[in-house]
């Protein structure tokens, strides 16, 4: 009987864990698993506990809850010579790591998903020292994320809130900025940028043609526009309502390393898979090769997950009067 360590968040996304526990365990008792549960307790305790799951000859580390429960579980995981595979039930307002890996939203396919699946390597991105699963941002609106109440991404949705953020960018400060990556060298004034991991971020910006174990991450760089004509054309690349991105303003490319410098001297605040990232004038990205093992599952009658994100109807509103507009 293999032994399997649950970390759960109850307060995650719309808090579905606490009504969905004892169908969890149950899942992983009748897959023959012999199951450890904790609950955590703050911010940090994840991160504490997926130390010792890794430590403590347990086999599988599964994390029940949002992005933010597993970048913490990866942080205890990466800590360790030994690291256990890690399976992941979604549980939070976005999920976008899980929408990478085709991971159900539904909490028994999850489950089942784990036990019918098999690990897989899988990249890690290391933000100065700490660790990272599918992105780490800095300026525009990425506040927004760790900022706002656990109480308000519950109603209002985790993108609704990212996309307001991101309409309100023009008067926003924009960073000046040193990026060195593959023996290139930016200088520029960017409002935005994004190290990333995934094929979506917010449950709405689309990154097509990424691969998680490819030894890179994709980076997108976005310059303060001038005027609301310059940020409508941003937003709909962004949103991929235009075909082709606005080269003009946004920067897309890939590398195994990159280093922010910031000019000015002051430090720039990061998020780190929607979490605050801390803050630094130096900030050197690298991405860890297959670090890490992911469960994950090519069974087609298990994965029943949705990859195709559609634009949500407000947006579409806008999109409809800016082109009427114009």
């Amino acid at each position: 009987m293999k032994k399997l360590y649950l970390i759960a968040n109850p307060v995650a996304g719309k808090a579905v864990i606490n009504d969905k526990l004892s169908d969890i365990i149950s899942g992983f008792t009748k897959a023959d698993y012999e199951v450890t549960v904790h609950i955590t307790q703050d911010s940090f305790d994840a991160s504490v506990k997926a130390d010792y799951a890794c430590k403590s000859g347990f086999d599988v580390l599964v994390c029940a809850g949002g992005d933010g429960t597993l970048s913490q579980c990866l942080q205890g995981v990466m800590e360790n010579e030994k690291r256990i595979p890690l399976g992941f039930i979604p549980a939070g307002s976005t999920n976008d790591f899980a929408r990478s890996l085709g991971i159900p939203s539904d909490i028994v396919l999850a489950v089942r998903w784990i036990t019918d699946g098999k690990p897989t390597s899988c990249d890690v991105g290391k933000l100065n020292d700490s660790y990272f699963t599918y992105i780490s941002a800095f300026g525009a609106f990425t506040n927004v994320t760790y900022e706002a109440s656990q109480q308000v991404k519950n109603i209002l949705g985790h993108s609704a809130y990212i996309i307001s953020g991101l309409m309100q960018i023009t008067s926003l400060r924009s960073k000046r900025l040193r990026v060195e990556y593959d023996g290139n060298v930016l200088e520029d004034d960017f409002i935005f940028g994004m190290v990333t991991n995934s094929s979506s971020v917010a449950g709405l910006l689309s990154i097509n043609d990424f691969l998680l174990d490819d030894g890179v991450f994709e980076v997108t760089l976005i310059k303060k526009p001038a005027n609301i004509m310059q940020l409508q054309q941003i937003v709909r690349s962004l949103l991929n309502i235009t075909e082709e991105i606005n080269k003009e303003y946004i920067r897309f490319f890939r590398t195994k390393s990159i280093t922010f410098t910031s000019l000015d001297g002051e430090p720039v605040p990061w998020t780190r898979d929607g979490e605050f990232g801390g803050e630094y004038v130096v900030s050197t990205i690298t991405c860890c090769a297959s670090a890490v093992q992911f469960i994950t599952n090519d069974n087609k009658e298990t994965n029943f997950a949705e990859t195709n994100i559609e634009l949500p109807d407000f947006l579409a509103n806008i999109h409809k009067k800016n082109s009427q507009q114009q």
